[in-house]
């Protein structure tokens, strides 16, 4: 049974977006970006588990190393750029290792020792320390300066990160206590009790030099190769593929291989496509190593236990070339592809159907074995997409396919250009509604809200996103009394549901955006067909769903 919503609830006009925009808020509402690629793996150095954004490979160089052969992260995220990527998040996963002390000698044999924080034989450190504008009888105090450096010794002039910390002291009952001011260092901490008096300071390097440093001591260690286990990491800890929620949106997630000859474990696909669906994000995936051809592939799909809509494969693997062993290697995919993904959508927005010149790997990149259109076609079919470095004749437009295939009863899902269009939006309104949290959580900050994402779908609408029906409405929004009763104002929430026009006819993708303070969530509801009348739509949702939306929410 079902029952109509009091069309009093939905005026004819609604006013515009920008005049409802409530204060500190921007009018319209911005699209989320669909390039942006986050990755997850192991680096030579750098922050451990903390997001960075970099936007070229010479960023990741001075950040986290450069390449680095027992880093399949390094060389993604190579290929992620040479093949058009323009922007990343990168989070450094380690599995042990051990980060460089330094060690800074006191008067009286004594030594305030330092630990840096991030682990690796290449992780150079150094410091300095002085005594200017201390007057002569703080006898405790001193200037220290912590730098991260891009080679060892303490003539390196390429300085990457610095800190100075003035008028630090070894008393532990005096102000800025060294102890205390390097626990919110990004670069260093203070191993075991200072000494009595304060450091010494470091000789020149050069003679005649104006400032002398103390590199790090020969002690930092790489760990071991990574497992599953430190790829997932902690939600609670915030560590692993979990960080990334301290990152900002990004639409597209890269866990490269954990090895040349390793691949990611069936565990870590699970958990990034779960973390990837709160996200609104794609998670890019490689296929096993050991399917080398199209017909193991085909047949090593049939048992493969992964399915996703919110997960892509493309095969084959790619040849590359390796500037550390001189000759082209064969590397997993998923940083080539997600930078081909990426250089598409500055070409066109990445749900058009049409097909363009650009979904093929660059020059230097070529597939790793044959595929002839047969096979293509078959692994089209089973939910794999084919890469190429040649154009392709007759490739179906808008045929790129999800791992959805066969898992799934939102047919749309299955073609890659559909969900992300679904992402797109979804991360947008989620990011372009939050400001209703601050906001009074009745009607006027529920016609803002209506406002802006009407607006934003109409902008998607003008640009044929959605299929053109004669007679449908191509979207809705709802956002009122039904959605944000007492209990949902009692709770702190705030939600709102919107759904546009899906591939088949009558039929809708609707999707629930709850707002907490705790965070912010969007997922995908059922709602039955809608019927039309002139230019509004009367929308006969399901009175079970109507009752249950609050219930959702919380």
């Amino acid at each position: 049974m079902v029952e109509a919503l009091p069309s009093d609830l939905y005026p004819a006009t609604l006013p515009d977006a920008a005049s409802l925009a409530p204060a500190g808020s921007q009018g319209a509402i911005e699209r989320a970006p669909t390039g942006v690629t986050a990755f997850v793996g192991r680096a030579l150095k750098g922050p451990v588990n903390e997001p960075r954004i970099v936007e070229s490979f010479a960023d990741y160089q001075r950040l986290f190393g450069g390449l680095w052969q027992p880093s399949t992260l390094s060389y993604a995220i190579e290929q992620f750029f040479e093949n058009g990527g323009r922007r990343a998040i990168v989070v450094r996963v380690a599995n042990g290792g051990r980060p460089p002390t330094i060690t800074l000698p006191a008067a009286g044999g004594g030594a305030l020792r330092l630990v840096g924080l991030a682990p690796g034989s290449r992780e150079h450190l150094r410091a300095s320390v002085d005594y200017d504008a201390i007057p002569e009888d703080e006898h405790d105090r001193f200037n220290l300066v912590l730098q991260r450096v891009g080679g060892p010794g303490p003539a390196s002039g390429l300085v990457e990160e610095q800190e100075s910390h003035r008028r630090v002291s070894v008393r532990p009952d005096a102000g800025r206590y060294v102890v205390d001011v390097l626990s919110q260092s990004q670069l260093a901490r203070v191993v075991g009790a200072p000494p009595a008096t304060r450091p010494e300071r470091p000789p020149p390097a050069t003679p005649g030099g104006m400032v002398g440093y103390r590199v790090a001591n020969n002690d930092g260690d790489d760990g071991v190769a990574l497992t599953d286990y430190d790829l997932i990491g902690s939600a609670q800890a915030g560590t692993g593929l979990f960080a990334l929620a301290r990152a900002p949106a990004f639409a597209l997630l890269c866990i490269p291989p954990l090895g040349r000859d390793q691949d990611v474990g069936a565990s870590t696909l699970l958990v990034a496509a779960r973390f990837c669906r709160e996200r609104q994000a794609l998670l890019v995936v490689d296929p096993p190593r050991q399917w080398t051809s199209p017909a193991e592939a085909l047949a090593g799909m049939r048992d493969w236990p992964f399915r996703a809509d919110n997960a892509v494969m493309h095969f084959p693997r790619i040849l590359a070339p390796d500037r550390l062993r001189g000759r082209d290697e064969t590397f997993a995919a998923c940083g080539a592809v997600a930078g081909m993904l990426a250089r598409l959508d500055e070409a066109a927005p990445p749900w058009s159907p049409e097909d363009r010149d650009g979904v093929m790997l660059r020059p230097r990149f070529r597939p790793a074995c044959a595929v002839d259109d047969a096979q293509r076609a078959r692994l089209l079919q089973a939910g794999i997409n084919t890469l190429s470095s040649i154009r392709i004749a007759h490739r179906e437009p808008g045929s790129a396919r999800t791992l959805a295939t066969g898992n799934t009863v939102a047919t749309d899902w299955r073609y890659l250009p559909a969900r992300r269009l679904a992402l797109c939006i979804g991360q947008s309104v989620v990011d372009g509604t939050r400001w209703m949290l601050l906001a009074h959580n009745g009607e006027r900050t529920w016609q803002r809200a209506r406002a802006q994402v009407e607006a934003l779908l109409e902008s998607f609408a003008q640009e044929g996103a959605f299929p053109a029906d004669a007679g449908q409405q191509e979207y809705f929004v709802v956002c009122d009394a039904r959605l944000n009763d007492a209990a949902a104002l009692a709770a702190g929430r705030v939600a709102l549901l919107f759904g546009y026009a899906a591939a088949r006819p009558g039929e809708y993708h609707a999707f629930l955006v709850t707002h907490r303070n705790a965070g912010s969530q969007v997922r995908s509801v059922s709602v039955n067909r809608l019927a039309t009348a002139g230019r509004r739509v009367e929308e006969e949702i399901e009175t079970a769903l109507l009752r249950g939306l609050s219930a959702a929410a919380g």
